[in-house]
């Protein structure tokens, strides 16, 4: 089996968690997460971290999607903890330009946060599930897809379950809708009891049908806010948090040839609340917090080449 490597780096980015990871050009653009913060940027070939410019205001809790030289950024929240507010608008980071711009506007009935984000060959940008008002209640099962050429906003048929921190992965013209938790499940007051709220079913929305099932077979570790990639029709889902206090090493892959989930190698560091990028045929993991909740936040970044 092959083993996550921890690269030793030339210098090293800001620590960070709930924040976006992703790839653009052969090199890894690790921005957002809690507080205002540079974007880093890491070279593969030189092992090597700098640092660019800072957003507009704080922004955490999404599933960024490449769109020709932008980053898009949708179902994301700014302020804190435990009322964060989703914003307004889609957030756009020009890696060539390093430079951050403000998007199409997002239906006031459809803003939310901690929502999972994909990228269809259709060239629209599908967001499902996230959450109403930060840690604290509204959960939603909501499915939406925007155009980015236009900025046209089309609502569709609401996904099986309600779930927050939750990535999705679109394979072979179905979008998988997996791990997360309904946040707003908890009482309002006893936020720990949110962590316990994970969810193990799969969700999947066909494109060819246009309807929604639930697999057969479940997520095999709840886990939320983990990091997901995918390679050769498979989807890697690494890490995640739980109700237990430590974040987890866990990698879950699910293959859509053979229709099941399996084990695959752990993490060396455990963590949760970053993304994964996938480059020449790699998983990349760095930065997020090593712990239930926000702390230890973290720095390092670890490769897989899967078997």
């Amino acid at each position: 089996m092959s083993k996550w490597v921890t690269i030793d780096c030339h210098g090293e980015p800001h620590c960070r968690h709930e924040n976006g990871f992703a790839e653009y050009k052969g090199k890894f653009y690790l921005f957002g997460g809690r507080r205002i913060q540079p974007v880093d940027i890491y070279d593969p070939q030189t092992q090597t971290w700098t640092s660019a410019s800072k957003p507009p205001l704080e922004i955490h809790h999404f599933q960024p999607v490449i769109i020709a030289n932008q980053i898009w950024l949708l179902g994301t929240m700014t302020g804190e903890f435990p009322r964060e507010t989703p914003l307004e608008h889609v957030m756009i980071y020009e890696p060539d330009t390093d430079q951050w711009k403000r998007g199409p506007a997002i239906p006031e009935s459809r803003r939310r946060g901690a929502a999972a984000c994909a990228l269809h060959t259709d060239g629209w940008i599908y967001v499902v599930g996230g959450i109403i008002d930060g840690h604290h209640s509204g959960t939603q099962a909501w499915f939406d897809r925007i155009n980015p050429t236009t900025g046209e906003w089309q609502i569709l048929a609401d996904a099986p379950n309600k779930r927050d921190h939750a990535p999705c992965a679109i394979v072979k013209n179905k979008l998988y809708f997996f791990g997360g938790r309904e946040t707003g499940r908890h009482n309002g007051t006893d936020y720990n009891a949110l962590f316990f709220a994970t969810i193990s079913d799969v969700d999947i929305y066909d494109f060819d049908t246009g309807k929604w099932s639930v697999h057969k077979d479940p997520l095999p570790v709840e886990t939320a806010a983990g990091g997901t990639g995918v390679i050769k029709d498979r989807i890697y889902y690494v890490g995640g948090e739980s109700g237990r206090p430590e974040a987890h090493t866990d990698m879950q892959i699910f293959d859509s040839v053979a229709d099941s989930w399996s084990e695959g190698a752990p993490l060396n560091r455990a963590r949760h609340g970053t993304n994964c990028c996938v480059y020449q045929q790699k998983l990349w993991i760095a930065a997020g917090s090593g712990a239930r909740g926000g702390e230890p936040e973290l720095f390092s970044i670890e490769c897989l080449e899967p078997s």
